[in-house]
């Protein structure tokens, strides 16, 4: 690890500050990782070292889950729909910060900066109040860059560069979990659900901690798992808990899909195979104005939720006994 603040290259800062949509992922108490896409509309500061994403109250798990272990990384995999003209993937790993009550400047902020990415706020009063808990109830992860790894593709081939911390020794290979490695939902769903979500990513724990964030491609599937693609090299071998994700998004986000697993990754010389143990899919309409009130809706609900079984009591007392950074 380094304390020093971590600038990294001009190249790979118009790609963090252009993609509309990127994977973050987390690691989980079993060591594993969860892999899923935010849209994160640009925020960063090279010179702070610092790059991150909002999310809601709504997201319990992953919140808890990051302000009890803050590793946690961005991989920017995808051009589609952004500012960024770049060919090269992007992975930043640091440490989290969870800023659970942001300052009314910060949230005007994060609206204006929110627009060219996501499109003009919807205002006025009936508009105010249904988005008035999207806009104003918003939770930051601010993380603060140890290391970012560029390679020159979206495939993640190619001679990789690191700014920041060496990239970490090969992980050592985990323990089978007690109910087997094998999958545990439906292998013939999984292909239909991840068919027409052509964007593909595998995370897992690295060596420091910090997850990797791979692009793969699912080359196909029996029985034992989903068959991968991989770049050379960014697998390590043997058996390990893994996140992974399937997505896709039309411009502005107007119309998205997701499919996330958790599952166990088996790396041997015949090649990578995934089989995944978990299996959760999110859609939204490709029709602005439902999208728009669907959000706003869901983020009343989430807070009301939040405040109703304990969660945001909960996420605050962990922050307050000092388990982010």
């Amino acid at each position: 690890m380094t304390s020093a603040r971590v600038r990294w290259p001009d190249a790979a800062d118009a790609v963090i500050r252009g993609d509309l949509t990127v994977a973050a992922a987390y690691v989980t108490p079993a060591g594993g990782a969860v892999v899923t896409s935010v849209s994160p509309v640009g925020l960063s500061d090279r010179e702070a070292g610092l790059v991150g994403f909002t999310t809601s109250l709504g997201f319990q798990k992953k919140l808890e889950r990051i302000l009890r272990d803050p590793h946690v990384s961005l991989a920017y995999h995808t051009r589609d729909h952004g500012f960024a003209a770049s060919s090269s993937y992007v992975l930043a790993q640091g440490t989290a910060s969870v800023d659970l009550r942001p300052s009314p400047e910060r949230l005007a902020e994060l609206m204006r900066a929110s627009e060219p990415f996501l499109g003009e706020t919807k205002r006025g009063p009936i508009w105010d109040w249904v988005l008035r808990e999207y806009h104003q109830e918003r939770v930051f992860v601010d993380v603060d860059v140890e290391r970012v790894a560029v390679w020159p593709d979206l495939a993640a081939r190619g001679a990789m560069t690191v700014t920041g911390a060496a990239w970490p020794e090969e992980p050592a290979e985990q323990k089978p979990p007690m109910n087997g490695t094998g999958p545990r939902v439906s292998l013939s769903a999984v292909a239909r659900q991840i068919g027409g979500l052509p964007h593909r990513l595998l995370a897992f724990r690295g060596a420091d901690g910090f997850p990797v964030i791979v692009p793969v491609a699912v080359t196909g599937h029996d029985d034992t798992g989903l068959y991968l693609d991989v770049p050379p090299e960014l697998l390590p071998p043997g058996g390990r808990r893994a996140g992974f994700l399937a997505h896709a998004f039309r411009p502005q986000c107007v119309g998205l899909a997701m499919r996330t697993f958790t599952g166990w990754l088996s790396v041997t010389d015949d090649g990578a195979r995934y089989a995944p143990h978990t299996s959760k899919g999110l859609a939204a309409p490709p029709y602005k104005t439902l999208l728009t009130v669907s959000n706003g809706l869901l983020a009343k609900y989430g807070l009301w939720r939040a405040r109703r079984d304990g969660t945001a009591a909960r996420l605050q007392d962990l922050a307050a006994r000092g388990q982010v950074s």
